[in-house]
């Protein structure tokens, strides 16, 4: 018998669930609230748990080709003078073989191209309701269309829809780490950056970077600390941003006032952290269940890996769908647990709150290039 399952997101954790569970003989919908599908965003390091399950899925050459090697880590002061830098090769020995450097969106498009064709996409829909039984469960969209399924993934984001209907409201699970966030994809490379580079400013309070991957794969990323993450957001990207980094002259006042209205994503950061990640035949995947954090660097590995993990479980289940969901949790949420402690742990590194962290950021950069301290970020980046 084909089981339907109704998946809510189209992002990475949608569409790698969407793919694994089309592998295994299902037949997933997935309905996404964007009217199209989202390109660019920030640059991730893809490894670990993510690099396996990518592997054997079958979208490792995709991402690979995708993947731009090691690049050059500039660091700048705020006027634009250099302060050191960290050589491509040494960035290389530190992720090793199995890491891979991409843009999110690099990943979302492999796997969007892996289920083109073979994964009914809805684009411009929005869930309004769920309701499920022992037999399985519906999912009403905006448009009046009722989906019955044996599975629904709530694959969402950190602004879950699905978990808010099913497990209540976001305020319940959303930790703010006192920190924004903004990125967004650039058509040029400013003057003063480095091509297939990573060209930083960090102060305290915060960071400023323009990463550039090659022709056109250039994105600029702002991050800083806020005793009221809420307050910045009402601001709006342009003057939260122009506040934020007034101090800094190179490239930043020229990007915030340029940024166009379509392109910028600007949140909090925020981690998910919920007590069960599944009731009856509804799970949650992805940053909708745990969002790690971008200071944890490991959503996007764990988005695919989490999919991947899913869809065994399930197989293993096949009768017993919430057994093997409950499954599927009880493997995943250590590791879970230890990223987002990681994640808590690092927000030091991405908006030093003093000079003591700065520093404890910049020496063992400064230093990469050495063995005994490219094993000790290995293990303290948890890369392998």
């Amino acid at each position: 018998m084909t089981r339907r399952a109704v998946i809510v997101g189209a992002g990475i954790a949608g569409l790698a669930a969407a793919l694994k569970l089309h592998q295994q003989g299902w037949e997933p919908v997935v309905i996404e609230r964007a009217p199209a599908r989202r390109s660019g965003g920030y640059v991730v390091v893809f490894h670990g748990r993510g690099y396996g399950a990518a592997e054997r899925m079958g979208i490792l050459p995709a991402l690979r080709e995708r993947h731009v090697g090691a690049v050059d880590m500039v660091y700048r002061k705020a006027d634009g003078r250099r302060r050191f830098s960290v050589s491509g090769d040494a960035i290389g020995a530190l992720l090793g073989e199995r890491g891979l450097t991409l843009m999110r969106g690099d990943i979302e498009g492999a796997l969007y191209e892996a289920v083109a064709g073979k994964v009914p996409i809805r684009f411009g829909a929005t869930l309004t309701a769920v309701t499920q039984d022992e037999e399985g469960v519906r999912a009403a969209l905006d448009d009046g269309t009722v989906l019955e399924a044996e599975l629904l993934v709530g694959a969402d984001g950190l602004h879950s829809k699905v978990r808010e209907l099913v497990f209540g409201p976001e305020e319940r699970y959303r930790r703010d780490l006192g920190h924004v966030v903004a990125a967004t994809t650039l058509d040029h490379l400013p003057e003063g950056a480095g091509e297939r580079a990573f060209t930083t400013v960090t102060r305290v309070g915060g960071i400023f970077m323009i990463a550039n991957l090659g022709p056109d794969r250039t994105a600029a990323f702002f991050t800083y600390g806020t005793p009221d993450p809420a307050a910045e957001l009402a601001k709006g990207p342009w003057r939260a941003l122009a506040d934020a980094y007034r101090d800094i002259t190179w490239a930043a006042p020229g990007l915030i006032a340029s940024m166009p209205a379509d392109n910028v994503y600007f949140d909090s950061v925020s981690q998910i952290v919920a007590d069960r990640w599944s009731d009856g035949r509804v799970v949650l995947l992805g940053d909708a269940a745990w969002c790690v954090t971008l200071f944890a660097g490991y959503g996007s590995s764990l988005a695919v890996g989490g999919a991947e993990a899913l869809g065994n479980a399930l197989n293993r289940h096949p009768d017993d769908i919430p057994a093997a969901l409950r499954e599927w949790e009880a493997e995943l949420r250590p590791e879970v647990g230890k990223r987002q402690a990681m994640g808590r742990r690092n927000t030091g590194s991405h908006a030093p709150a003093g000079r003591l962290d700065l520093l404890k950021r910049d020496l063992p950069l400064r230093l990469a290039a050495f063995p005994p301290v490219t094993r000790w970020l290995r293990r303290h980046l948890r890369l392998h």
